[in-house]
C-alpha cells in the first residue's frame, strides 16, 4: 500500500511539473520532452516510455531497444506489403476459323461449305449473287419486250421463250442460294417478289395482246389476284400482322405453274388459233394446248391461294380482334 501511494504521489508530481513547465517555460527538460512529442509519433512513444521508466524505475536502454525494434518491424512490414494485384481481364474465346471466314465472305453463320466453284474463284463476292440474279430478272423484262415485238428471226418465239424461262429460273436460283448461304438483305427481300410479279405480268400482257380472249381471261384473273393480295399484305403490314399473309405453298405453286405455262406458250410459232388446235392436236398445236391447260390451272390455283390469304386476314378485316 505504501509503495502504491508513493507511486501515485510521484506520478501526480511528474504531471504537475510537466504541465507547469509547458505553460510557463521554467523547465528545459520538460520543453525538450514537449518538442519530441510534437515531432513524431515515435518520439512521443519514446517520451512516454521514458516517463514510465522514471516512475517504474529502470534504464533507458530498454526504451531505445523497444523503439528500434518497433521501427524495424514497421519497416519490414511496409516492405513485405505486396501491391494490390490486378484482376486480369477475361480473354474472349477465339472465334472459329470457319465462322470468321464466312463473315469475311459475307456469308451467314449457317452457310454451307464452299463448293467447287467457290473454291475455284474465292475472291469473287458470292454473297452478292442472289441480288445480281434478281437484277438480271428485272433487266430481262425490257429485253423480252424488244425481242417479242422487234425481232424478225425465224425462231424469234423460241428466243422469247428462252429469255422468259431463264429469267424465271433465276427466281428459284436466287432463293436457293440465299437459303444455302444464309443471306438475307432488306433490299433483296423487297425486290425479289416485285421482279417476279413484273416478269409474269409482262408475259401475260404480251400473250393476251397476241392471242385475244383465250389468254386475256386467265390473265385478268391472275393480275386481279396479284393486285388484291399485294394490297392486303401492305395493309396487314401496317397493322403489324404481315406474317399471317406471308407466301405459302399454294402461292409458290401458282408462281411456278404460271411461269412454266408462259414459257411454253411463248415458244409456239405465230399462226396458232383455237380452231386449228381443236382439229389437229399435233406438233406445236399440242404444245400450245398443254400450255393453255397449265395457264388455266394456274388461274384456278391463283383464286384458291388468294382465298387462303383473305381467310387468314378476315378477323382483322372485320375488326373481330
Amino acid at each position: 500500500m505504501k509503495l502504491s501511494n508513493q507511486t501515485l504521489i510521484i506520478l501526480l508530481g511528474f504531471i504537475a511539473s510537466s504541465s507547469t513547465a509547458s505553460s510557463f517555460g521554467t523547465s528545459s527538460s520538460s520543453k525538450t520532452l514537449f518538442r519530441n512529442t510534437i515531432r513524431s509519433p515515435s518520439h512521443h512513444q519514446a517520451g512516454a516510455d521514458r516517463a514510465f521508466l522514471n516512475i517504474r524505475g529502470g534504464s533507458n536502454e530498454e526504451v531505445v531497444a523497444s523503439t528500434s525494434f518497433s521501427t524495424e518491424l514497421s519497416a519490414q512490414s511496409s516492405e513485405n506489403i505486396e501491391p494490390e494485384s490486378t484482376i486480369p481481364e477475361p480473354v474472349p474465346e477465339p472465334v472459329a476459323a470457319v465462322v470468321t471466314s464466312k463473315a469475311l465472305n459475307g456469308m451467314g453463320p449457317k452457310a454451307a461449305q464452299p463448293g467447287p466453284l467457290r473454291k475455284l474463284f474465292p475472291s469473287f463476292p458470292w454473297y452478292t449473287l442472289p441480288n445480281l440474279l434478281t437484277y438480271v430478272r428485272c433487266i430481262a423484262i425490257p429485253g423480252l419486250i424488244l425481242q417479242f415485238y422487234l425481232s424478225t428471226h425465224v425462231n424469234k418465239n423460241i428466243h422469247s421463250a428462252l429469255i422468259f424461262a431463264i429469267a424465271s429460273f433465276t427466281d428459284y436460283l436466287d432463293g436457293f442460294l440465299a437459303r444455302r448461304w444464309d443471306i438475307c438483305s432488306p433490299f433483296g427481300a423487297f425486290l425479289d417478289p416485285v421482279a417476279d410479279k413484273l416478269m409474269v405480268s409482262t408475259g401475260l400482257i404480251l400473250l393476251a395482246g397476241k392471242y385475244g380472249a383465250v389468254v386475256a381471261v386467265p390473265c385478268s384473273i391472275i393480275l386481279a389476284r396479284e393486285i388484291a393480295v399485294s394490297a392486303l399484305r401492305e395493309w396487314m403490314a401496317s397493322r403489324g400482322q404481315r406474317d399471317s399473309v406471308k407466301v405459302g405453298f399454294q402461292g409458290k405453286c401458282k408462281t411456278a405453274l404460271t411461269m412454266a405455262a408462259l414459257s411454253v406458250i411463248l415458244a409456239v410459232p405465230d399462226g396458232w388459233s383455237v380452231a386449228s388446235a381443236v382439229k389437229q392436236a399435233v406438233g406445236w398445236d399440242l404444245v400450245m394446248n398443254i400450255g393453255m391447260i397449265m395457264l388455266y390451272m394456274s388461274a384456278v390455283v391463283t383464286v384458291t391461294s388468294g382465298s387462303v390469304y383473305f381467310k387468314a386476314a378476315a378477323p382483322v378485316l372485320m375488326d373481330s380482334k
